[in-house]
């Protein structure tokens, strides 16, 4: 394992304090909300919205993945060196 530069030390604890302060912002927001009540309608929305987010982002992850491994992105990279075809 190589030993980590100090760019690399420099990036870790930047996103270390990135992840913190936003954690602490979330909590906060929850805290500060926790007296208001969501109707069975707002679950609902809640729950759906998240499922067909979650079903979205996998199913295009999935074709980016076929897509690679068949090789249907290989032409649209216009820096990729491109060797005559073999006969």
């Amino acid at each position: 394992m190589e030993s980590m530069g100090k760019g690399r030390i420099v990036i870790l604890v930047a996103l270390t304090a990135i992840l913190t302060i936003t954690g602490v912002w979330a909590i906060s927001i929850l805290n500060g909300i926790s007296s208001t009540d969501m109707t069975i309608h707002g679950w609902i929305a809640l729950g759906l919205g998240t499922f067909f987010s979650l079903v979205i982002g996998c199913g295009l992850m999935i074709l980016m993945f076929i897509s690679s491994r068949r090789g249907y992105d290989e032409a649209a990279d216009p820096f990729r060196k491109r060797h005559p075809p073999s006969q």
